[in-house]
């Protein structure tokens, strides 16, 4: 059965890995539909993303290209099962499909890794915040609304077992254009959420040393099985989702190099020592203090 509209990045992503395996295992399109039934062209539509596959073809051709890893394979039926229909299909045609795609990768992850550099992480954002972030850039004719209640949609997936990691640039937290006063709740936010048990959020610093700071934001999101994460890139004009396995192994390097500079996590409770800028907890409340001043 074919897909009807846009091919999400879940689909290509599945048919991706399709035609992988099947190429490891020295198989051509006909030689791999024999096998359940299809066609050399249904084959190739099913490695396009335009075809689904049912779960017993999907056993068969696994079986046959040697994939023997349980949380590989129970990634991949996943992904194949899936509809694509989440709380995200209210905002189809509102907002980009590329966006539309985030949100399912987010809800398909046990771990996502956020790194920014001149913005607060969005699904750390406060709503007036959010709406001064789209009212001050370049939308692409999308209405700021529906932008913004996309983005604080995004955030209900906070309150599910999943575990969230922020780096956060310090220049991103001195940037002022919302106000200060929306600026000032921002940070006060920051710090209330790093209250959570799932979520982690440390400052990288201007005076940080060693190499230089990674200079693009980037979100990692890792499903159960690893080798199925997803690297989501902001681009100028679009963003950008990567799976391949170089692109994983690069990106979760650099988070764990970027977490290794950064300053320890804001953790609101317990006995402080030393400067007002120690730790990322003392850096937001020193700039809380400067919009107070």
């Amino acid at each position: 059965m074919g897909y009807k509209g846009p091919i999400s990045q879940r689909q290509r992503r599945f048919g991706d890995e399709l035609q992988r395996l099947r190429t490891a295992a020295g198989l051509s399109a006909a030689e791999a539909g024999a096998l359940v039934g299809m066609r050399g062209p249904a084959v190739s539509h099913t490695e396009a993303g335009r075809i689904t596959l049912n779960a017993e073809r999907l056993e068969i051709w696994l079986d046959a290209y040697g994939c023997t890893d349980p949380a590989f394979r129970s990634g991949l039926a996943d992904m194949a099962r899936r509809t694509g229909k989440g709380w995200w299909s209210e905002f189809e045609g509102k907002v980009p499909d590329l966006v539309l795609d985030l949100a399912e990768a987010e809800g398909r992850s046990v771990r996502l890794a956020n790194y920014e550099t001149l913005y607060i992480p969005g699904m750390l954002q406060v709503p007036a915040y959010a709406a001064s972030a789209f009212e001050g850039g370049d939308t692409h004719g999308w209405d700021t609304g529906d932008l913004t209640r996309f983005r604080l949609a995004r955030q209900r997936i906070l309150d599910e077992r999943k575990d969230f990691h922020f780096v956060i640039q310090e220049a991103a937290l001195r940037m002022r254009f919302p106000g200060d006063a929306v600026m000032r709740d921002q940070l006060q936010h920051l710090l209330v959420m790093a209250e959570r048990p799932n979520i982690t959020i440390q400052v990288l610093p201007f005076t940080v040393v060693k190499k230089p700071p990674s200079p693009g934001s980037f979100l990692f999101c890792e499903p159960g099985c690893p080798e199925l994460s997803t690297i989501v890139l902001d681009g100028p004009r679009r963003a950008e989702h990567y799976g391949d396995r170089e692109s994983i192994a690069t990106y979760r390097r650099r988070f764990e190099q970027l977490a290794d500079l950064a300053l320890p996590p804001v953790v609101a409770s317990g006995p402080r020592q030393g400067t007002a800028t120690r730790d990322s907890w003392g850096i937001l409340q020193h700039l809380l203090y400067l919009l107070q001043a």
